[in-house]
């Protein structure tokens, strides 16, 4: 997640050196969001080796034929995977740590929500133009991404058709669903509210889905990260931090 206070169109001259490149708010959730997020990978991680198989349906358990398999040994004896010893079981503090990051990420996209919302965030910096929705306009930035060619100075105070499209596809889609699956599989909100299991096809379908949403998310992180390093990583940790970018993307 990521804002512009004043964020220029495409090729926009950049703005003053005195205008932040990101708002606080963004930057705080930012962060907040980046530190759960790998706190929810590696708990969940733990979590699954507890039991590496995955069902559709509403039940699952070593009984019943899974969809797949992870080919990783268990953390239960119990677990039949074909390897000849057993991991040591971390499943207490992974689910109490998956609990707590789960929390806080969903207070945290609220308040981003919110302040994108009210501040207009989303319509200025992360909703692409129509002229950007051309497919010649695409292919150029895909092409200028293949060919791995350096950044312009308006690029640290604007985000480009594909930045734009994964981020609304990140915060609006994968975010919300990968919650909505987790909620899912809890046996309180199953109880409480059976239409969010049951639109998923049953407790064992929902885990399923948030694996893949996993997987989905997982690979966004390391591109984006790849992203940042190409870009000037220095600069984009900057502008992330303290809200500018380095004096080198400044207008000349």
């Amino acid at each position: 997640m990521a804002d512009s206070v004043l964020a220029p169109a495409s090729g926009a001259l950049a703005p003053a050196e005195s205008t932040a490149r990101h708002s606080g708010v963004v930057r705080l959730t930012h962060w907040i969001t980046t530190i759960c997020f790998l706190a929810l990978l590696v708990s969940g991680v733990e979590i699954l080796i507890s039991h590496p198989r995955f069902y559709w349906g509403e039940t699952g358990n070593v009984m019943v034929e899974p969809l797949f398999k992870i080919p990783i040994p268990s953390s239960r004896a119990t677990v039949p995977t074909g390897y000849g010893y057993v991991l040591p079981d971390q499943n207490g503090w992974s689910r109490y740590l998956h609990f707590q990051s789960a929390w806080l990420v969903v207070l945290t996209g609220l308040l981003y929500l919110i302040y994108g919302l009210f501040q207009g965030h989303f319509g200025r910096s992360l909703l692409p133009e129509r002229g950007d929705l051309s497919w010649r306009a695409l292919s150029t930035v895909i092409a200028k991404h293949l060919r791995f060619q350096p950044s312009s100075a308006a690029d640290a105070w604007s985000y480009n058709v594909l930045q734009r499209l994964s981020y609304l596809i990140v915060a609006f889609a994968l975010f919300p669903l990968v919650i909505w699956t987790g909620l899912a599989m809890s046996p309180a909100v199953a109880s409480a509210f059976p239409a969010v299991v049951t639109t998923l096809g049953g407790q064992q379908s929902a885990r399923t889905i948030h694996f893949f949403v996993t997987i989905l998310l997982v690979l966004f992180f390391l591109i984006h990260i790849l992203m940042v390093v190409l870009a000037g990583f220095r600069n984009r940790m900057r502008a992330m931090i303290t809200g500018h970018p380095g004096t080198n993307l400044e207008p000349r």
